[in-house]
C-alpha cells in the first residue's frame, strides 16, 4: 500500500561528505564544499571559475601568500569557536553559550563568507569574493565582524553557561 511521500527517504540527516570529491586545482575537499555553497542553479563550472578567480585576485592583493593559503587562512579567521543556543528553562528562554562543533564552525564560516560576498553589490562575484577573502585574511570585514558578534553574544551570556546540556 502506497503512503504519501518517499518511503525510502531517511527521517534523519545523512551526510553526503563521503561522496564529495576534492577540487581539481587544490585537491581540497574543503574548497569543493565552498564551491558547492557558492554554486547557484546547479552551475558548478561557473562557481568553480569564480572561486579560482577570487583566490588568484586575493593572492595578488596579499602578494606574499599563495592562493590556496589565502582561502584556508580566510576560513580559519572566520570560524567561530563558541555560539549561543536558546534553552527554555522554567518558562523563560536563555541564550546559553556553547562550544561549536568543528564541522559546524567550518560550515558557518563558509556560509558567512559566501553570504557577505553576495551582499557586496556592483561587481562580479569573483571580485566580491576576493574582497571578502582579503578582508578575512586581515581579520577585518563583514564575515569576521559576524564571528566577533557571535563571540560577543556568548561572552555576554556566559552567566547562563550552567544551563548547557
Amino acid at each position: 500500500m502506497e503512503h504519501g511521500g518517499d518511503a525510502d527517504m531517511p527521517r534523519s540527516y545523512r551526510s553526503t561528505a563521503r561522496f564529495l570529491k576534492p577540487d581539481p586545482r587544490f585537491g581540497s575537499k574543503l574548497a569543493m564544499k565552498f564551491i558547492n555553497q557558492l554554486m547557484t542553479g546547479g552551475k558548478k563550472s561557473v562557481a568553480m571559475k569564480a572561486f579560482y578567480e577570487a583566490c588568484d585576485q586575493a593572492a595578488e592583493r596579499l602578494s606574499d601568500v599563495p592562493a590556496e593559503e589565502v582561502f584556508s587562512k580566510a576560513l580559519e579567521n572566520v570560524r567561530p569557536s563558541v555560539e549561543v543556543r536558546s534553552k527554555r528553562v522554567g518558562g523563560s528562554n536563555y541564550q546559553v553559550p556553547r562550544e561549536v562543533d568543528p564541522k559546524r564552525s567550518q560550515a558557518l564560516a563558509i556560509r558567512w563568507i559566501v553570504d557577505n560576498a553576495r551582499k557586496r553589490k556592483g561587481m562580479p562575484i569573483a571580485k566580491r569574493l576576493a574582497g571578502e577573502f582579503v578582508d578575512a585574511c586581515n581579520n577585518t570585514g563583514a564575515s569576521v565582524q559576524w564571528k566577533d558578534n557571535v563571540h560577543r553574544m556568548a561572552e555576554a551570556n556566559k552567566a547562563f553557561s550552567h544551563f548547557s546540556w
